[in-house]
């Protein structure tokens, strides 16, 4: 058996999302072989890969079958894609922004847990709280009253973001007073959220999460005139009256002149469960509403979230369900957050990098 040997075998397996074989994506590397023992490490495009068994075991089967005696022990390492350019935080690899065109549908804990879903993973996660007006990250990560210290970097001040459960947090709800309104105009807006991304010393993520507020107005408006970003995730029930201005926000990036890629669609609060009667259903706001949309808009179904009191909980008390092993909504964050990381390595692989939205 040589190296060779083993590229030409596993230039038969195919990636099942962008259907290549794994030496053309260059997703092999590192081989070593002794006597029957076959060593490579398998390069991934993202630590949260849902396929990261599938292909693991398609390339020890590929191998057998080539040489039954062999001995295979697969190293799996990621590349992180991106599919963005900006030279301001040139460190940062992929912006999200969680998007719902009506409040009230749960963005904040659906941004939240995908954040720290993708941290359990192994990736860099940062969450922006981009929601000036209402930021509820502090409360429903357990952060409230603390503040972000300042540090002089490179001959300026900057703030370091605050740490939990893996993930670097900025909010606008660490700088004001726990119960101040925050009354601003249009432009006190744009150069506060600025603010929070340029004075903020993120390091190296391979993710931001953005929290955008409810709509699409301001806030959405300077992060796409300013930042390349890499797609909007969006969020609704399956209600209608959420629908009606989710389409909204489709349209809004969807636009020729806009062109934001639009990763996929989450509905949250799909289904009510009962503590108590877990076996039970209730469709308390519609059913499948967002699911129809997606294949109305042709976007990516990223996963619908039951309703389960556990959940509203976990945000009282400022532990993510994703992280919680007797939180019954669990599972669903982090396969919510498997499947967005997916998503977003196949839209970075076969689309070209956002356009920074250029206003004549």
């Amino acid at each position: 058996m040589t190296s060779n040997d083993i590229l030409e075998v596993l230039s038969t397996v195919l990636d099942p999302d962008l259907r290549k074989d794994l030496v053309t994506l260059k997703m092999v590397d590192n081989i070593r072989i002794q006597d029957n023992v076959i060593e490579f490490d398998l390069i991934l495009t993202t630590p949260a890969c849902p396929l990261r068994q599938q292909l693991m075991d398609t390339c020890t089967n590929a191998i057998k079958q080539k040489f039954p005696n062999a001995e295979v022990h697969i190293h799996t390492t990621y590349r992180m894609t991106q599919s963005i350019s900006n030279p301001n935080l040139k460190h940062i690899k992929n912006l999200v922004a969680i998007v719902s065109g009506k409040g009230g549908v749960g963005k904040s804990t659906i941004a939240l847990n995908l954040a720290v879903g993708l941290a359990l993973s192994g990736a860099k996660v940062g969450l922006l709280d981009a929601d000036l007006h209402g930021p509820s990250i502090p409360k429903i990560l357990g952060l409230e009253g603390n503040m972000p210290t300042v540090v002089e970097k490179e001959g300026r001040e900057v703030m370091l973001p605050l740490e939990k459960h893996g993930i670097k947090v900025m909010s606008i709800g660490f700088l004001i007073g726990e119960d101040k309104p925050l009354i601003w105009r249009g432009p006190m807006l744009t150069s506060v959220l600025l603010q929070l991304f340029h004075d903020t010393d993120w390091g190296e993520l391979d993710y931001l999460i953005i929290d955008t507020p409810p709509g699409t107005g301001d806030v959405h408006l300077t992060l796409i005139q300013n930042f390349s970003v890499t797609g909007v995730v969006l969020v609704s029930t399956p209600q209608e009256v959420a629908l009606s201005d989710v389409r909204k926000a489709a349209n809004m990036f969807l636009d020729e002149k806009v062109k934001v890629p639009i990763i996929g669609i989450i509905e949250n609060m799909s289904y009510f469960v009962p503590t108590d009667m877990p076996e039970k259903k209730y469709y308390i706001f519609g059913k499948d509403g967002a699911k129809q949309l997606s294949q109305k808009l042709q976007i990516r179904l990223l996963g619908q979230i039951p309703l389960f009191e556990e959940v509203m909980q976990s945000g009282e008390l400022g532990v993510p369900a994703v992280i919680d092993h007797n939180n019954p909504a669990r599972s669903y964050f982090f396969e919510l957050a498997q499947k967005t990381a997916q998503a977003i390595a196949i839209r970075n692989a076969t689309m070209e990098p956002t356009p920074i939205l250029r206003v004549k």
